[in-house]
């Protein structure tokens, strides 16, 4: 079976850099591609964790409604933070809390000493399931 790939018209065009946001792989399973704080070009448009952070999953949340789909199809997450503290777990935190309260979904947390391009301090990828 081949996957339908997706890039939403309200993300930046991630084919110039060698991927796709979105693949369903059949009916039920929705792989998104690690979402940063990317501006409509692609761009980190701030230096401020907490605020890649919040974009990142806003980003992420853009992804999913392309899909049909939304945070609370989430099954896992992947998280990637370039220099992990306390600090920037705390504001990780805050942003899955305010998302998934008290039912997160599974997830990953890795430490980096860089991310794909210079400015990105935070990356966030999932797996989702329809139904």
């Amino acid at each position: 079976m081949t996957p339908t790939l997706i890039n939403p018209a309200g993300l930046h065009d991630p084919v110039g850099y060698g991927y796709s946001h979105l693949a369903a792989a059949g009916k039920d399973l929705v792989f998104v591609a690690g979402q940063y704080a990317s501006g409509p070009d692609g761009t980190v448009p701030t230096p401020d964790f907490t605020e890649q952070v919040e974009l990142a999953f806003r980003n992420l949340g853009t992804a999913l409604a392309a899909a049909g789909l939304g945070y609370e199809h989430v099954a896992r997450l992947g998280t990637y933070i370039v220099d992990h503290d306390e600090a920037k777990l705390g504001a990780l935190l805050g942003v899955i809390r305010r998302i998934w309260g008290e039912r997160p979904p599974a997830q990953t947390l890795i430490g980096v000493a860089r991310l794909a391009l210079p400015d990105m301090l935070f990356e966030v990828d999932a797996v989702a399931v329809r139904g």
